[in-house]
């Protein structure tokens, strides 16, 4: 009987195709050319609306601040005339320190107090849900309502403030008719309407703190203050410089309170950078100087910004 065999391929035939895959089943580089040009069709739209919406304004604002324009007319060519007028402006070293000063007392009234509020919320074996909406409600009411309520808490004759002050014999005190009073009293309103943000997110990383190092630190004896300090800040120190970067920024560009609590007063105690933008833009018309401070505000911004980052490296790792 004769005997079938089958004859060897040549030693040069090609091997068959396998897809659009090479050795290993490892994708050629046509193929993460193809994914790539995907995936960046799909983010085009995001990177257009951002380009649209973030860094056409800024470089619109930038040669703005050169020119000088009433929105209307052609603009004008004018160099650095804006930044000229603008620290001509003797309001201005004014409205730098109160700003400055606004975010010292903001950071020490608005950075430890969510803090201390989320500790104690997280402590609680019952009711902890209803804190937590309770906190939570300034939030959601529009910042122009709030300062306006707060306008009327701090009314010297008929304000809620006064009032509760006085069952304890102490004021009247005039709030926002003072120098000295105005502006820690543009912190506390601040602090009561946006530090519900800052306890939520607090809490949630409580929530991820490790229940064995305090169980650990109560058996070593540790009160509720040692536990704080040697356990939560340091689990919470990352959440803590983040916090802490988002609010320096908030509280230099403050602008609701002092406009509408104050209008800058009384004898300019509270203008602030931004309230003085406003002022050179829809009150004088300037918008040339207005913006030439916007950019200046915005480059103090990134400095800042920039050093806080350099001198927090890695701590929120350690």
């Amino acid at each position: 009987m004769p005997v079938l065999t089958t004859a060897p391929p040549p030693a040069d035939a090609a091997p068959a195709a396998t897809g659009r895959r090479g050795t290993g089943g490892r994708a050629t580089g046509s193929d993460r050319d193809r994914r790539a040009l995907a995936g960046l069709a799909f983010l085009l739209p995001a990177l257009l609306c951002f380009a649209f919406f973030a860094w056409w304004p800024i470089g619109r604002s930038v040669v703005l601040s050169f020119q000088q324009t009433n929105l209307v007319d052609p603009p004008v060519w004018v160099g650095l005339r804006n930044f000229e007028i603008l620290f001509a402006d003797p309001l201005l070293p004014t409205a730098l320190l109160n700003t400055v000063w606004y975010t010292v007392l903001s950071l020490l009234i608005g950075l430890p107090g969510p803090l201390a509020v989320a500790v104690l919320i997280s402590e609680l074996r019952r009711f902890g849900g209803l804190a937590r909406v309770l906190v939570y409600l300034p939030v959601i009411v529009p910042p122009v309502v709030s300062v306006l309520l707060w306008k009327l808490f701090y009314d010297p004759d008929s304000g809620l403030v006064n009032g509760l002050l006085g069952l304890v014999g102490l004021g009247p005190y005039p709030w926002l008719q003072s120098p000295g009073w105005a502006m820690p009293s543009l912190v506390i309103e601040a602090t009561w309407a946006g530090a519900g943000g800052a306890v939520l997110i607090y809490l949630a990383a409580l929530s991820g703190v490790p229940r064995e190092l305090y169980e650990a630190a109560e058996t070593d004896g540790a009160s509720v203050a040692r536990r704080v300090v040697h356990v939560t800040l340091p689990q919470l120190r990352g959440v803590i410089l983040v916090l802490l970067l988002l609010q320096i920024i908030g509280c230099l560009q403050v602008f609701t309170e002092p406009y509408v609590m104050t209008d800058g007063g009384p004898e300019n105690a509270t203008v602030t950078v931004l309230l003085m933008i406003y002022r050179y833009a829809f009150l004088f018309g300037d918008y040339g100087t207005a913006t030439a401070l916007s950019v200046l505000l915005a480059c103090v911004l990134a400095v800042v910004s920039a050093i806080y980052l350099r001198l927090t490296r890695g701590w929120g790792s350690r």
